[in-house]
């Protein structure tokens, strides 16, 4: 298998974790270089890697990404399927009125009052850079299985698949 088709499983593989993931939480850096992290719900996740977020345009995470450091860190948790997901990437702010309307929702009136033609609309474009997840089998015979064997053999219980990827 070439490099580039494992890189698309690896990424496709990805997708399928994060896609019903509603909410992820966003790391940007601030600028005395401290991190922030804050609930951003995902709009859409695109086949080629690339995640879209609608944000308030001169927001602070915003001018983080605008004038700091376009590294963002976003963290994807499925708590009772024992999924967790940490995408490392490049984050752009974009304020295309086309792609806003491609990816509206009216929930979102709630944080833009004015709605989709809101002044403040603006996008923020993670383009993934490296990702690693964990996933583990909920079921509670398997995790005691693997606590029964370790304890038998001395090596550590392995519950479930941790991948990195690289892009």
């Amino acid at each position: 298998m070439d490099n580039n088709q494992n890189k698309q499983e690896n990424l496709d593989k990805l997708i399928d974790m994060i896609k019903d993931v509603d909410i992820a939480m966003m790391t940007t850096v601030d600028d005395d270089g401290s991190l922030r992290s804050r609930p951003m719900r995902t709009q859409k996740v695109n086949e080629d890697g690339v995640l879209w977020f609608f944000t308030g345009y001169e927001s602070a995470k915003s001018h983080e990404i605008k004038d700091n450091d376009a590294h963002v860190n976003l963290s994807y948790a499925e708590p009772e399927d024992e999924l967790y997901v940490s995408v490392s990437g490049r984050a752009s702010l974009i304020k295309d009125q086309q792609k806003i309307d491609e990816l509206w929702n009216p929930a979102l009136k709630a944080w833009f009052p004015n709605g989709k033609d809101d002044p403040n609309v603006g996008l923020i474009k993670v383009t993934i850079e490296k990702a690693e997840y964990w996933d583990a089998p909920n079921s509670v015979l398997v995790h005691l299985y693997g606590m029964a064997k370790a304890a038998i053999t001395g090596e550590r219980p392995r519950p479930g698949d941790n991948e990195k990827i690289n892009m």
